[in-house]
This record gives C-alpha cells, sequence and structure tokens, in this order.
C-alpha cells in the first residue's frame, strides 16, 4: 500500500499532533488534507470523525472500518516522539495512532485502484474511544448509520488476538459533603474523607459476580478532597467503576452499587452520584453471525502474521455495534508495548505485517 519511508513519515506527523478525547480538532485538520492532497473523499461530522465513504452506503449491508485518533494524554503541545530505529515511543502511537494511519493508506490503495466495493464501506478515523470519551464517535457512526451497518471492524491492539468478547463498564464521580470544621477545636464532627475511606472499603467487600466464564472487574480511579492538615474535610470526591464482560454481571454489580449508596442516604449522609460513563456489554447479536466473523479476522493475522491469534475480551469501539446486536469484532495490526504510559512503543518491524493485515482484511469485505 506504501513504502516504509512514507509510511513512517506520515505516523510520525500525526503521532506528535495531541488528540485528547473530545479534543481532536487538529488531527481531523490533518487527516482530511492528507486525504484531500490523495484524491480521497472524506468528510468530518459533528463527532469529529473523519468519515471515507466507498460504494453505496445509503443501502444495507454496510461494512464499517475503524481506527481511533484520540489518546489518553490531555497534553495540548506537540506529543514526543523518539524513532530509536528498532522501536518508536511516542505516547498513544500503539493505541492508536498506528492504525488510524493504516486505515489511510488503505483508504489510498482502494483509490489508487479503481476498487468499488459490492456494497457500502465506511472507513473510519474516528473520535473518543478513549476513556471519558464514552465512544461518541462510533455511536455517532451507528446513529447515522446503524439501520445500514452489517457488521464493524475496529482495529486496536496487537495482532496475535482478536477481540470477540466485549468488557461493558459503568463509571461514576462520588462526592461526599459533610460539615467539616477546625481539626482541634471541632474534633468529633463528621470527616468527608473517613466517610469516603468507609465508603471505599465497602465497595472493595463486594463479591463480584461469576457466570460461566465471566471476569468482573471494581476500581476506585481517583480521589480528592479537604483543605489541610489541620482541617476536618468538608467533601471528598472519588471516582469508581465497575467492568464485566456478561451483561448480568453488570445489572448484580449496579445493583449493589445503588444498595451501598442508598444505605448511606437513608442514614443522613449528602452524597451525591453522576454517572461519567457507561460502555454497554453486547446484547441480541446473532453467535454464529459473530464467531464466523471474528474466525474470518482471526485467520487473516494468521496468515499474514505466521503467529497464533487468540480471542480474548476488551472494552472497544466494539462495545456500541454489539450493544446494537451488530456484529463486530476488534483486530490488532502491530506488536509493541506500554500502552497509557508515556514510554509507549511499537516495533517498526511489525508494520509491513500489520499493513497487510489491514488491506486483506479490508479488500475481504469488498465482494460482501
Amino acid at each position: 500500500m506504501c513504502n516504509e519511508k512514507e509510511f513512517f513519515d506520515l505516523l510520525r506527523q500525526l503521532a506528535v499532533i495531541p488528540a485528547p478525547s473530545h479534543e481532536e480538532d487538529l488531527r481531523v485538520e490533518f487527516c482530511l488534507k492528507w486525504l484531500k492532497d490523495n484524491g480521497i473523499e472524506a468528510y468530518s461530522d459533528v463527532a469529529k470523525n473523519v468519515v471515507i465513504p466507498f460504494g453505496n452506503v445509503g443501502k444495507s449491508g454496510i461494512t464499517v472500518f475503524l481506527g481511533h485518533t484520540d489518546v489518553v494524554f490531555p497534553d495540548k503541545t506537540p506529543l514526543p516522539y523518539v524513532d530509536d530505529g528498532e522501536k518508536i515511543y511516542n505516547p498513544g502511537i500503539g493505541d492508536n495512532t498506528v492504525h488510524a494511519v493504516m486505515l489511510m493508506f488503505a483508504a489510498r490503495y482502494l483509490v489508487r485502484n479503481n476498487i468499488t466495493p459490492k456494497k457500502g464501506m465506511l472507513l473510519v478515523l474516528n473520535s473518543c474511544e478513549e476513556g471519558l470519551g464514552n465512544l461518541k464517535g462510533i455511536k455517532q457512526i451507528m446513529e447515522d448509520f446503524g439501520g445500514k451497518v452489517a457488521r464493524v471492524i475496529s482495529f486496536d491492539g496487537f495482532y496475535t488476538s482478536v477481540v470477540k468478547r466485549v468488557v461493558g463498564s459503568e463509571r461514576y464521580k462520588i462526592t461526599i459533603k459533610t460539615e467539616g470544621g477546625h481539626s482541634f477545636s471541632a474534633f468529633g464532627n463528621t470527616n468527608a474523607i473517613e466517610r469516603a475511606a468507609d465508603l471505599i472499603s465497602e465497595l472493595y467487600s463486594i463479591e463480584v459476580p461469576h457466570i460461566g466464564d465471566s471476569k468482573t472487574t471494581y476500581n476506585v480511579g481517583g480521589i480528592t478532597g479537604g483543605t489541610s492538615v489541620n482541617t476536618i474535610a468538608q467533601s471528598c470526591e472519588l471516582m469508581y467503576e465497575y467492568r464485566s464482560d456478561e451483561v448480568e454481571c453488570i445489572k448484580i454489580m449496579r445493583d449493589r452499587f445503588n444498595e451501598i449508596i442508598g444505605k448511606r442516604k437513608a442514614a443522613g449522609l449528602d452524597i451525591e452520584v453522576e454517572v461519567l460513563g457507561i460502555r454497554p456489554c453486547a446484547a441480541g447479536v446473532d453467535e454464529e453471525e459473530l464467531s464466523a466473523l471474528a474466525e474470518r479476522g482471526r485467520k487473516i493475522c494468521e496468515s499474514v502474521s505466521g503467529l497464533s491469534c487468540s480471542y480474548r475480551s476488551s472494552s472497544t469501539d466494539s462495545n456500541i455495534p454489539l450493544s446494537m446486536g451488530v456484529p463486530s469484532i476488534t483486530l490488532g495490526a502491530y506488536r509493541g508495548g506500554g500502552a497509557h504510559t508515556r514510554e509507549e512503543w511499537i516495533e517498526k518491524a511489525s508494520v509491513p505485517v500489520g499493513l497487510e493485515i489491514v488491506k486483506r482484511t479490508v479488500l475481504d469485505f469488498v465482494k460482501e
């Protein structure tokens, strides 16, 4: 689809552009210009997705390919990029900039070779996959095209696994307020931090449910509050989530969470709960269609890489179509490490393999 120098030049240009979730504007502008300069029709939608349509996307049977442009880092200045000849280090390089660039070259390959899919096809550089982006990008795609989408394939992760089972999650900000006061003269007044600690202790005592081979987890990911060492804290905030790859387990965790919060409200504690984000599990998907789609992806990865490719659970853009009953999988197209750290890296030698995986995957659905 391209030579290595051309690929790495484009990768470097895109990778240094900051793109926190909801703030992908600079990458959108860059990608649209590159696509236009290469004779590729594309547009951006209200969710800051870059949408590249092929064939008749006004009818049913559309295949959607995704590579998200946002990264977990809040930086507003250029992201560092180091190429040591064997590895490239850059925050977000594997998750997910490398896949976005691969999709850009896949789009150019289709245009340069005058390939028109039998049915509609969308290649999307989508927004808001990470964290509190809450999958806004794929939600917009499914809102705009949902009734016509037959399948969704997102590119995210290593090419040694296929995400067939998605992990749903529910995330909250919990705020506790008390009277507070001076640590000496008002000793005995309720301390918001102490009340938060008591809440966390009970949240961590929840026995996670197990249904079949499902996995369920919970986590308090942040806590803030207080004024000084000699002040009884008047307020405290914490962030809490639970997640599972089984929808019934999510329901059980939700009921237990609501019970714990409700008990404190009933006792008179000033406690507020704000929903930060909900990522749904799969629901109503035809298991035969999903398994067939996953097997197609797995075979492509194995035939190109020569490595074993296994199934795994994860939280990805696939959550949304699967929650709507649309078969969806997530394939990886690189090898590397350090995802969600500033030392994230990819193996340069894995890029040609990944490019071929993306190319073959897209071409595999041209005649659908």
